[in-house]
């Protein structure tokens, strides 16, 4: 092939099959209807295309239905490459294998203190995709990302973490570098709010919608914010720190250095002492909601508080962005209305009301996958089209074999 130049037949062609790709990957399956609609090409353009990458290896073709018509589902092709996504909690590591139409091929979370030391985490992470991509009958050749998330700010474009405050075992270290030394492909960094975001966006709650605050609540408060489909990070990758918003000048000092932050309203290391004079030393977020659930009035006193200082950071936050969805993720979401409705509440007290009025809020739907599966939508997010493209056009070859 001849050098393309911009504006030619061939690097148009070029960046309308790129456009197709993306469309797809992007979503994991489109009928050829719908990449028409969100390309912006014309329909005989996107059946060319697609019978192209079909011929490529690139995509696969399958007979669905859309409106009660016969239609064509498109998809990446299940041997184009894989993804992983790698999650780190507090207290816990977990792994999944993903293809590129939006496949979760296996999955496994092992407990884990995150704390003690990157190098520790980073050698057990090695060992668990290994195993994975291995018990899955697939090569690790064929991993063409991973995405890793980390429980503390990260500033995505060095892939350093911001704050040694929250996870201190892993100060001045690089997770992103180090892992993709290990495992010798591109590796994606961000943090677990962000993921939780992003993993809701794509498989969960917040499917369709546009804009979003994904709100977890564990050991710390942060909000994942989409914005017009994307995730909004900042300048230095600290965007969504909704757990450091001012509740109480005069409130607990917050782990940093500020009083009264959200965070000391909600966050399972100032709420579980609250209870622990009536309920025991070894009261768990996860037993709290239960022991609520069930009646208990101490726990749902404290669940209901909680809700209601979480409502008014969304409410901060629909004044400011406006949102159309909040998602709640974290083992609190398992509280259903129990948090949900105080939550309401305060939003309908303190936000502006047409941006109260236009909010929903939600559980999320993936529980604690949220972020690795997050992890894995940034891959899918972040790679580029033309390695799936490369070599795939040319004499018929399977995509990146």
């Amino acid at each position: 092939m001849g050098v393309e130049t911009p504006g030619s037949q061939s690097s148009l062609h070029r960046a309308n099959l790129e456009r197709v790709v993306r469309a797809v990957r992007m979503a994991g399956s489109l009928t050829q209807a719908e990449i028409a609609r969100s390309t912006g090409l014309s329909a005989a353009t996107v059946s060319n295309i697609v019978r192209e990458l079909k011929d490529g290896g690139t995509v696969e073709v399958t007979p669905t239905s859309a409106g009660g018509r016969r239609a064509r589902s498109v998809s990446l092709s299940g041997d184009a490459g894989i993804v992983v996504g790698v999650d780190f909690g507090h207290t816990h590591l977990r792994v999944a294998i993903g293809n590129l139409a939006h496949q979760v091929l296996a999955e496994e979370a092992e407990p884990l203190d995150v704390d003690a030391s990157s190098s520790q985490g980073l050698d057990r992470a090695e060992q668990l995709v290994s195993r994975l991509i291995t018990a899955s009958g697939l090569s690790q050749d064929k991993v063409v990302g991973v995405g890793l998330g980390v429980p503390a700010p990260i500033d995505v474009e060095t892939g350093t973490l911001g704050s040694t405050a929250i996870l201190p075992g892993w100060a001045g270290t690089n997770p992103r570098d180090d892992l993709a030394q290990r495992l010798g492909v591109p590796v994606h960094v961000d943090n677990d709010a962000n993921l939780g975001a992003l993993g809701e966006l794509v498989w969960g709650s917040g499917r369709g919608v546009g804009d979003l605050a994904y709100i977890k609540v564990a050991d710390g408060v942060g909000a994942g914010l989409v914005i017009s489909g994307k995730i909004y990070r900042g300048p230095g990758g600290t965007a969504g720190e909704i757990g450091h918003i001012t509740l109480d000048e005069s409130g607990p000092v917050c782990r940093c250095g500020n009083r009264g932050c959200l965070e000391t309203f909600a966050a399972a290391r100032y709420v579980l002492p609250l209870l622990r004079s009536s309920h025991g030393a070894d009261l768990t977020v996860e037993r709290m909601v239960q022991l609520a659930r069930e009646g208990d009035p101490g726990c749902r006193r404290v669940i209901g508080d909680v809700g209601r200082h979480i409502g008014s950071g969304v409410a901060n936050l629909c004044n400011l962005i406006n949102p159309s969805r909040m998602v709640l993720g974290g083992q609190l979401a398992e509280a259903g209305e129990l948090v949900l409705g105080p939550i309401r509440e305060s939003v309908a007290r303190y936000a502006i009301p047409s941006a109260a009025h236009q909010l929903s809020v939600m559980p999320g739907a993936l529980g604690g996958r949220a972020e690795v599966l997050g992890a894995l939508a940034l891959v899918l997010s972040e790679m580029g089209d033309s390695t799936l493209l490369d070599g795939a056009l040319s004499a018929g070859a399977p995509a990146l074999t």
